[in-house]
């Protein structure tokens, strides 16, 4: 089974409802147990086995870029590719990184911390050539604000259905997807008026039944888009995520 040990990371939101703690920083470099956010999930994707990033900027790239060159991170290579609609969703950035990614790749969000054990069990699953598996939390009562979460209604791995406003669902969207390259096909195909979510084109994976669910288990996570996920996650992080690398002591002077 060949080794999975590429990333995309979507970095370009404003991140307007973390407004009142980033100030006019990009929501990527606010800092989250003493690291930004961004090295959160640069480092726990290395230790899951990461080792070619490309990271999609917008919203202040330049001090994205500027960070980046003054903490290089070791054996991993980074490349920054700018997408200047940012204010577009989430689909159009994913696409700025077309050109840069022809292999399976693990595809985070820059404001879902999760662990690198639960990166690391997604990246062994076995992957169609044309099909995309998300991690999903089936641990509904653990979730912190589950009107904003990404609801998931799956048939045994199936997903048939991926949105916030569902009513019927079994499983949340932890933000962490194993991609075939396909994934820029089916997001190209769901572009209307030059813009797409993520979710507009997983649902089209959805209906060819092409997009599977992972269930992580006992694996933790968290969005931190708002300034009360924020104060939670800082909450809870020492005792839920004792694994993580910046906890290990492997942040950058």
């Amino acid at each position: 089974m060949t080794t999975t040990n590429e990333c995309l990371i979507l970095a370009a939101g404003h991140g307007s409802r973390i407004a009142a703690l980033s100030g006019a920083s990009p929501k990527p470099l606010v800092p989250l147990c003493g690291a930004p956010i961004l090295e959160h999930i640069i480092l726990s994707a290395r230790a899951a086995g990461i080792e070619k990033f490309v990271i999609v900027v917008g919203y202040r790239a330049e001090a994205i870029r500027a960070w980046l060159a003054d903490h290089p991170f070791e054996d991993v290579s980074i490349t920054l590719v700018e997408n200047p609609d940012y204010q577009k969703a989430n689909g159009v950035s994913a696409l700025a990184a077309k050109e840069y990614l022809r292999n399976p790749f693990l595809l985070l969000m820059a404001d879902h911390v999760f662990e690198p054990a639960t990166a690391r069990a997604l990246l062994r699953q076995r992957l169609g050539h044309d099909e995309v598996i998300l991690g999903v939390d089936y641990h509904i009562e653990r979730i912190f604000d589950l009107q904003d979460a990404t609801k998931v209604r799956l048939q045994d791995t199936h997903i048939l259905e991926i949105g916030k406003e569902l009513d019927h669902y079994q499983a949340l969207d932890t933000g962490m997807f194993l991609c075939s390259p396909a994934l820029f096909d089916r997001l190209a195909a769901a572009k209307k008026n030059g813009d797409c979510s993520l979710s507009d084109g997983m649902r089209g994976l959805a209906r060819e039944g092409k997009l599977k669910g992972f269930d992580i288990g006992e694996g933790r996570w968290q969005d931190v888009d708002t300034p009360e996920a924020f104060a939670y996650t800082e909450q809870i992080f020492d005792h839920d995520f004792g694994a993580s690398p910046i906890l290990e002591g492997l942040v950058h002077a």
